[in-house]
């Protein structure tokens, strides 16, 4: 029976004018749950709920239901125990808060606590409170790598195994450490049939494929017999090492705020699921690699691009620090709510400064990238604090760290002393490591007024930010995720997944031979009703 029916004057529709009646393909298409027939003939646009009659001349289009509960990896769904293949990643110094994740995980989506940045007692008492407030929702935690305080590592993986934690995001790893390896194949055992259990799973967050190809193989046997001889592992478990990955899930990051090698994701994607396909081939895991796609995912277009590319599930950093939820400041929420895609640059890391390690961060409204290039550049041309010029360093004290060097040493050496007293002995025989470890004060310290919305050091907030942030606010321009205080993760996140599901359907029409008008469909923000009728009632909730 024919449901609908509107003539055009040309092929296709066009959007209507103030007062006309809604339009029934603009309606198909904005109900992304909803199936039917799709005639175009003449100029006309006719919508049916049964196949219309194929007249010469005519294009006939079927377009399903996809359900955004449907998109993505099935496995890694189940997997994780999640509704939605969307997952929030873990930014550091818990801006992926526990705010955070509880909201994404009451909406039937994953999320990983950001315990990069800080201290072991810190992530415990956030892990704590998951365990409290969750009950058997999942979470998972971040697990970062610390070439240069490998003890660190070794600390929140005995934190996680002791606190009982499952799921891990493993990122910025240069190479496999003994301590991702240790929580990898902690508690492998055989199950029924023979197969090979493993209790912990780690999500590895990678962007160059050599890294990659380490996590995607078994663990190496140098680093298994190292912990064996140390008592680390069992013997046992050194030996079922040898049937899984190191990670079952893979998050190639493309382009993205924070630490990047800024690949672009139509690039790195496809790499990527070649190479899982490789090492599966190779290895014959019985639950094979799963692919991801993290990195310049902001809106409804990025998202169905990553999953049209074949993305297991989508991974979202940048948007989800200019939610209420996350452990950012308002200040810094409307700093990223005025971003537009070219308010970005590159910066010095904090944690790899010596190494000439990068991130990107926000530029509009702060001198963080440049402050920071100044530092790394006079660490470069000198080769400690005594050889700097006075003028120049009467500019540091004056301008960036607003205290006599020597000052800010003092406090570095004490904390240093507490947390890894190897640095302190390092930097009093290396003069150069004595004056990074000064210079990455501010660095670090940059991240931490941001989060704490410090007013005085405004121009110095370090923001980890990528050109996803301009994409998503011109997205959400003259809609209610305008506004920062109106940004809940869960919705922003509903919204994303919604409005992949809407444009996937339309490239469906479009392949099919049928017309859409410029501009259509729009896949704007919504709320509400229409998120509970197209099942996000949990997000509503959350």
């Amino acid at each position: 029976m024919k449901t609908s029916l509107r003539d055009t004057d040309s092929p296709g529709l066009h959007p209507p004018g103030p007062g006309s009646a809604p339009d029934p393909l603009r309606d198909l298409l904005a109900d992304p749950s909803r199936a039917a027939w799709v005639l175009q003939e003449g100029g006309r646009t006719e919508v049916r709920e049964q196949e219309p009659r194929r007249a010469p001349g005519a294009t006939v289009a079927f377009l399903p239901a996809v359900r955004p509960g449907d998109l993505g990896d099935r496995a890694f769904r189940e997997a994780h125990g999640i509704r939605y293949a969307c997952a929030a990643g873990a930014m550091a110094n818990g801006i992926a808060s526990v705010e955070l994740v509880t909201a994404m995980a009451r909406a039937g989506m994953l999320a990983f606590f950001g315990a990069a940045g800080l201290e072991p007692a810190q992530v415990a008492d956030a892990v704590d409170r998951l365990r409290r407030d969750l009950g058997d929702l999942p979470f998972g935690v971040n697990l970062i790598h610390s070439p240069g305080d490998p003890g660190l590592e070794e600390a929140i993986v005995d934190l996680l195994l002791d606190r009982g934690v499952r799921l891990a995001e493993a990122s910025a790893f240069l190479d496999l450490t003994p301590a991702v390896v240790r929580y990898r194949v902690h508690g492998l055992r055989v199950g029924p049939g023979g197969r090979v259990l493993a209790r912990n799973r780690i999500v590895a967050k990678v962007s160059r494929v050599e890294v990659a190809s380490r996590f995607l193989a078994p663990a190496p046997e140098r680093i298994l017999r190292d912990l064996l001889a140390a008592g680390r592992i069992t013997a046992e478990e050194a030996r079922l090492a040898a049937f899984v990955p190191v990670a079952e899930d893979l998050t190639p990051e493309a382009d993205s705020g924070g630490h990047t090698d800024n690949r672009p994701l139509v690039a790195l994607l496809p790499t990527m699921l070649a190479l899982r396909d490789r090492m599966q081939e190779r290895h014959a895991y019985a639950t094979p690699p799963r692919v991801g796609a993290a990195g310049g995912i902001a809106t409804p277009a990025a998202a169905a691009a990553a999953f049209s590319m074949g993305a297991g599930w989508i991974l979202c950093g940048s948007v989800n620090q200019a939610c209420v939820e996350s452990g950012s400041s308002d200040a810094v929420r409307e700093m990223l709510a005025a971003a537009e895609q070219a308010d970005v640059a590159m910066a010095p890391a904090a944690d790899m400064f010596e190494m000439g390690v990068k991130v990107q961060v926000l530029k509009r409204g702060t001198m963080f990238p440049m402050r920071a290039q100044r530092l790394h550049d006079l660490w470069r041309a000198h080769g400690s604090l005594e050889s700097l010029p006075a003028a120049e360093r009467e500019s540091l004290e004056r301008t960036v760290f607003r205290a006599p060097l020597e000052e800010v040493w003092r406090g570095t050496r004490e904390w240093f002393l507490a947390r890894d007293p190897s640095q302190v002995e390092r930097a009093e025989r290396e003069p150069a490591h004595r004056m990074a470890l000064v210079f990455r004060w501010y660095l670090g310290m940059s991240s931490r007024w941001a989060n704490a919305g410090e007013p005085t050091r405004r121009l110095d907030y370090q923001v980890w930010c990528g050109p996803a942030m301009g994409a998503f606010n011109e997205w959400t321009k003259g809609t209610f995720l305008a506004e920062p205080r109106n940004r809940r993760v869960a919705v922003v996140a509903a919204n994303l997944v919604r409005g992949a599901a809407v444009l996937l359907r339309a490239g469906m029409l479009r392949a099919q031979g049928i017309d859409l008008p410029p501009g259509e469909p729009r896949a704007v923000p919504v709320d509400g009703d229409v998120l509970a009728r197209d099942g996000f009632r949990e997000v509503l909730r959350a």
